[in-house]
């Protein structure tokens, strides 16, 4: 073997170490759903009417350990040849009408594909996905319309002005859905906590889309407190 073959192959082997070492050992995906009357404050910030169901934030590969696999860059390759953002996004076209539905970017003055392209690069490229951008888009939107997913009914009650204990919330997905989800608050003036997202947690396998749901290693998030003696606002649709 001569030397430019012998590191041709070099780099091929070290290529492939980088690809195992950052983007290939992770053990399940959330999926995180926004609750959009709690996240749009001031309501200011965002486009109105505000959706009255919630929206997608994403499908994010995530360690054991519960911590997001890195984005997508030159220190973290998780995977060979990946679609680049600018040309995932233009790949979205068949499901674009669904896309704004339910993926919208909340926020005022901000294009939804601005969106699409930030959880691309930060968690589809680094995904079972990296080089089928429409189907991690379409399968998520799948999940997040499915039944099974519903949040009202996995949360088994309804927006309310009264808050709801956090751990009532947890225990009813639980019941409901048969693994524990992780909930992320957002905190408001005075310290009240409201029900920003809700992640289901669903077990990484060979097969596409993921459909086995795990509990989350991390039950709260954000500013979610101790579920036991904290309460959490779930305020209905402005």
């Amino acid at each position: 073997m001569g030397i430019k073959q012998f590191i041709g192959y070099a780099l091929v082997v070290f290529a492939s170490l980088v690809v195992s070492a950052q983007g290939s050992d992770f053990a399940f995906y959330k999926l995180s759903l926004i609750w959009p009357t709690s996240a749009c404050y001031p309501l200011s910030n965002c486009k109105t009417p505000l959706p009255t169901f919630f929206t997608i934030h994403g499908l994010w590969p995530t360690f054991a350990n519960d911590t997001a696999v890195p984005a997508y860059g030159p220190n973290t390759r998780c995977n060979a040849n990946p679609v680049g953002p600018d040309a995932a996004v233009a790949r979205l076209t068949p499901i674009q009408d669904r896309l704004n539905q339910r993926w919208p970017n909340l926020r005022a003055g901000v294009e939804n594909s601005v969106f699409w392209r930030h959880e691309w690069q930060n968690h589809g490229i680094c995904s079972d996905y990296p080089q089928d951008p429409l189907s991690y888009f379409n399968d998520t939107l799948n999940l997040a319309t499915s039944t099974k997913f519903d949040p009202f009914k996995a949360l088994g009650v309804q927006p309310s002005n009264t808050p709801y204990l956090l751990n009532t919330l947890l225990q009813n997905v639980y019941k409901n859905v048969g693994a524990y989800p992780q909930i992320s608050c957002s905190q408001r003036s005075g310290g009240a906590l409201y029900l920003r997202e809700i992640r289901f947690c669903l077990t990484r396998t060979k097969k596409t889309p993921p459909s086995v749901v795990q509990s989350c290693p991390t039950r709260v998030a954000g500013g979610c407190k101790d579920p036991l003696t904290n309460n959490v606002h779930f305020p209905p649709a402005s």
